[in-house]
């Protein structure tokens, strides 16, 4: 018998760029648009700054751009959290019921991992686009699958 588990990597790892249909190309492109937006808002924030700053004392021959400083560059682990917090500063990033921002976390790393891939094997935009997905979707089973979600709306 599967596994809930296994069942939900089957499903991850089937997903493909023929399963992007129109409107999920059309949303996603203005979710990702819209987490751009407020990110590069986000990094003129003190809580981004303060990341950033942190963030500093991390280095490797791999690195990603930190949005809207293209000289300021950081191991794609790092550049991933500081742009995430620039995203979420001011909470004005997408968000589900119950409360999640799917966006603001699955973004910034597809963003920062695509970076890191080495020149001759850069992705596609189609493969930008079907990785975010992915992580939205991973984002969404999760939060259907937690027993804490549905209770976030009661402690509030």
């Amino acid at each position: 018998s599967q596994t809930i588990t296994g069942n939900f990597a089957k499903v991850i790892h089937g997903l493909n760029a023929n399963h992007l249909t129109d409107q999920v190309i059309q949303r996603s492109k203005r979710m990702i648009l819209d987490t751009l937006g407020v990110g590069l808002l986000g990094t003129s924030t003190e809580v981004c700054h303060k990341v950033a700053q942190y963030s500093k004392i991390y280095s490797s021959d791999i690195s990603s751009t930190i949005w809207g400083h293209l000289d300021f560059r950081l191991p794609p682990l790092y550049a991933a959290f500081v742009n995430g917090v620039a995203v979420h500063s001011m909470d004005f990033d997408d968000t589900w019921h119950p409360a999640t921002h799917p966006s603001g976390t699955v973004l910034p790393a597809v963003i920062a991992l695509s970076e890191a891939f080495p020149q001759q094997k850069k992705i596609s935009g189609l493969d930008l686009l079907l990785a975010f997905n992915v992580g939205i979707e991973v984002q969404g089973r999760l939060l259907r699958f937690s027993s804490e979600a549905s209770n976030i709306p009661k402690r509030y």
